[in-house]
């Protein structure tokens, strides 16, 4: 059956954050042939044999074959899959007051959806929830962008956008969808109270039935010539925008003065 099918996972650093995070999912390490030593690789030969896991030496095209031609570094292993971070959303909304959510909805290219998840885990999302339909598969792609993203932050599989919109409306959180040609931009928004950050497909955006569950539609303010940004920098300029918010609403003006009003 093709569900437990292994995952091939490629590249130092999302090789390095398997072994240090999720070891017992892994099967196998393979290392290229005469690969030149590095500290980094050092590294990762040190968590396996630290795993106690098989370590296999291969020729450079076995890794091209397996690796669909990609930038493996010479590094790769197989590994179990499902086994990423998990959280249920209701105990989620349920135990934290100030939730940061990301939601991506029809992110069909992998480096961006890698992109996307790598800058949510800088930026502290507590979990992103990616659409169903339409959408990039978290594979082997998606991990080596996401550089330990995509391990250890928790995703959310769903099925009708909408719904689960409304459930996050009916928990407190505000739904801030990103869109063009409208009124209000980023920067106008409180961002410091329980947020969901919506993020819409490649050249189409948000579908209108997801627009229309939003309580805010916010654009980017645009200088130069360009009329649109890459969906994972406008994901990071969002989420930044959000911890810049609630570090200066967590900063004290003085002794007795309260807070800082944004």
């Amino acid at each position: 059956m093709r569900k437990n099918r292994a995952e091939f996972i490629y590249g130092l650093h999302t090789v390095r954050h398997a072994l240090e995070q999720s070891p017992e999912t892994i099967r196998e390490v393979y290392v290229q042939k005469n690969k030149k030593l590095s500290v980094e690789l050092d590294r990762v030969l040190a968590l396996a044999k630290a795993g106690a896991l098989s370590v296999q030496t291969v020729s450079r095209e076995f890794l091209d074959k397996q690796t669909g031609h990609a930038l493996h570094q010479g590094i790769a292993i197989k590994q179990s899959p499902g086994q990423r971070r998990r959280v249920d959303l209701d105990v989620l909304l349920a135990n934290k007051e100030s939730v940061l959510l990301l939601v991506l909805e029809g992110i069909q290219d992998p480096h961006n959806l890698g992109a996307c998840l790598r800058t949510a885990n800088a930026a502290g999302v507590d979990a992103v929830l990616l659409s169903r339909d339409r959408s990039a598969s978290v594979n082997a792609t998606v991990s080596k962008v996401a550089s330990g993203g995509a391990e250890n932050t928790p995703i959310i599989s769903v099925g009708n956008m909408a719904r689960t919109l409304r459930k996050l409306q009916d928990a407190g959180v505000w739904i801030v969808g990103t869109a063009a040609n409208v009124d209000n931009n980023l920067y106008e928004i409180d961002l410091t109270v329980a947020t969901a950050i919506v993020m819409g497909s490649e050249g189409k955006g948000l579908r209108q039935n997801t627009r229309e569950h939003c309580d805010h539609l916010v654009c980017l303010p645009m200088s130069g010539v360009v009329e649109s940004l890459n969906v994972s920098v406008a994901t990071g300029i969002c989420l930044y925008e959000v911890q810049r918010q609630r570090q200066m609403k967590c900063l004290q003006i003085g002794p007795g003065q309260g807070k800082i009003i944004l």
